[in-house]
């Protein structure tokens, strides 16, 4: 029985999530998994990328091939230049932290109302102009 590393995808239309899965080669690509042995989630800025590295190398050494998007991800991880005896490669990008919106009180902001924001319609301003006009020709 040939075994492959591949990955199986999760998630929405749009939104796809996978995880890296030991698998018989014949099985389909959502199908029935031996082990997971790691997660990829491609659309987070930086991708997601984690992997159980005793796994990987069990597997490798038995003889599971990975599949291409397997085999690229391992190579950005070090795992498969660990497993060929190879230089490790630079280290991944890890996400920053976000940073809080400071909130209404930290930027000094008082909860004191500073008055009312009203606007008067024009049509009752001509209707007040009108009045006034009128009293002052009557006076």
């Amino acid at each position: 029985m040939a075994v492959k590393i591949k990955l199986k995808r999760l998630g929405k239309i749009r939104s796809p999530h996978y995880r890296i899965v030991v698998a018989d080669s014949r099985t389909r690509r959502d199908g029935r998994a031996i082990e997971e042995i790691g997660k990829y989630h491609p659309t987070y800025n930086p991708s997601v990328i984690e992997v159980d590295a005793d796994r990987v190398a069990y597997w490798l050494g038995v003889g599971a091939q990975p599949t291409e998007p397997v085999l690229a991800i391992l190579k950005k991880t070090g795992d498969w230049q660990k497993f060929k005896g190879e230089p490790a490669p630079a280290p991944l990008l890890v996400a920053e932290p976000k940073a809080t919106r400071p909130s209404f009180e930290a930027l000094g902001g008082d909860d004191e109302g500073k008055g009312e924001a009203i606007t008067q319609k024009k049509k009752a301003e001509k209707k007040d102009e009108a009045a006034a006009e009128s009293e002052s020709t009557e006076a």
